[in-house]
């Protein structure tokens, strides 16, 4: 057995029942990490020792009869913008190099009470923006894996760990997923709780999640969400029970709602045809919905919140070492400085606008369809690729999960990205499921 493929689920079932130790699920992904991390470059910060010495004690936890939760000894990669009490957490960033916190963030407290194994930390882009950072695309190192949360998802593409944990301003969970072929989940807003992670945006800021499948998704984003008082924007109420209703069968076949956005017009020629041939696939089940005139302002407002936050969270970064800054963060800096506040306000009151908008939308589709990014992952290491297929619904705050459904005439993956309804997290789920499993029947009877 090639531990390496072992989906988290499928890992923690057979850590459970004594199949399999985490402490060789852990030896094998650190095997892994070393025959292509060289090549890849999607780790900050990696302690061996220090993951074997977790995976063995969750190991004695089972064998003394503890508790285990649903990620026991389960590695998960975790993106260095989320601090960390036995790593340095740097946010990619120069100004940040050796910066080490005392205590761990909210995200990594849950991992740790789920039984999960911190593996060490994910490249991130320098304070989690658009500058492109050192990681490589596992399919072709020639090309980006996207960004902000380029080492989680490359780590996950390359079986380095079955999950890991990045975050989401524009585009940075579900895009990377997209160029590197695994399923990126991003929850509704305020769904889990941003405490001890470097805040680019309170009103965009998302944490999401990697994975190989929508099923391991839903179970690791089970284990983190919940109100936290140190996190004002996380909702209260029940847990949404993701993996228990992702399983389920639909009532009905779901319904998809195909919104091309105005980002359409920068596709790429093979997504515009990998696109086609999958909605003539959903046939009836999928109809075009063309989004009114005021959505083609949400990405310049998403701009504007953008800009003037991160403005205003490195303001002291900029005053006191800006020539340590990249280029690409400068200018967003600067662009946010200028940002009036009345501009500010009008952006921050059209998210539930536009979101309003989108009601009908739901009442009549279970989830929208639409690209995850252009297409293909850009050739070249200069960019991280282009955010307009996310931004809306990262402004929104509506979830959103990224298919690796889809592939380009050069070999590389094309996300099919679905988004619902905010709060919806569950349905959203039980739809993408549903959609990988009849496109795998499909195939299988082909």
């Amino acid at each position: 057995m090639d531990l390496t493929k072992l989906g988290a689920r499928e890992a923690a079932r057979l850590i459970a029942d004594g199949e399999v130790t985490s402490e060789d699920l852990v030896t094998a992904c650190l095997e892994r990490i070393s025959a292509r991390e060289d090549e890849v470059r999607a780790w900050a910060h990696l302690q061996p020792e220090l993951a074997l010495q977790q995976a063995r004690e969750r190991d004695d936890q089972r064998s003394t009869g503890g508790p285990l939760g649903p990620l026991h000894g389960v590695p998960v990669g975790i993106k260095d913008i989320f601090d960390t009490a036995q790593w340095p957490t740097e946010n990619g960033a120069a100004l940040d190099r050796g910066r080490q916190p005392e205590t761990d963030s909210a995200v990594v407290d849950r991992l740790r009470a789920a039984g999960a194994v911190i593996m060490g930390k994910t490249v991130t882009t320098e304070y989690a923006n658009a500058c492109p950072a050192v990681t490589r695309n596992p399919h072709d190192p020639a090309h980006t894996p996207g960004g902000s949360s380029a080492g989680s998802a490359a780590a996950v593409a390359d079986g380095m760990v079955p999950l890991a944990i990045g975050s989401q301003t524009a585009g940075s969970v579900i895009r990377p997923a997209a160029f590197c072929g695994v399923v990126g989940f991003k929850p509704s807003f305020g769904r889990i709780s941003r405490a001890g992670m470097y805040l680019q945006s309170r009103r965009l800021d998302h944490v999401g999640v990697f994975a190989r499948s929508v099923i391991d998704a839903a179970v690791l984003t089970d284990a983190l969400v919940g109100h936290d008082p140190a996190d004002g924007d996380t909702v209260t109420g029940p847990a949404p029970r993701l993996a228990a209703i992702a399983v389920e069968a639909p009532p009905v076949s779901p319904t998809f709602a195909f919104a091309k956005t105005q980002a359409w017009a920068q596709r790429e020629d093979d997504l515009a045809e990998c696109f086609a041939e999958l909605t003539e696939f959903l046939g009836d089940g999928c109809i075009d919905v063309d989004l009114p005139q005021p959505f083609e302002a949400a990405i310049e407002l998403h701009r504007t919140v953008m800009h003037a936050d991160v403005a205003q969270t490195l303001a002291g970064h900029y005053q006191r070492g800006r020539d340590q800054l990249s280029k690409q963060l400068r200018q967003a800096i600067e662009s946010g400085q200028k940002v009036l506040a009345v501009d500010y306000n009008r952006a921050v009151d059209w998210m539930d606008v536009l979101g309003a908008g989108l009601a009908e939308v739901f009442e009549n589709c279970d989830a929208i369809l639409t690209p995850a990014a252009a297409g293909t992952a850009p050739l070249g290491l200069e960019t991280t690729g282009n955010p307009a297929f996310c931004s809306l619904w990262t402004y929104c705050g509506l979830p959103a999960v990224s298919l690796p459904l889809l592939q380009g005439t050069n070999g590389l993956p094309i996300g099919a990205q679905l988004v619902g309804r905010r709060g919806d997290d569950a349905r959203l789920l039980r739809t993408a499921h549903w959609l990988v499993e009849r496109l795998s029947a499909a195939d299988d009877q082909s």
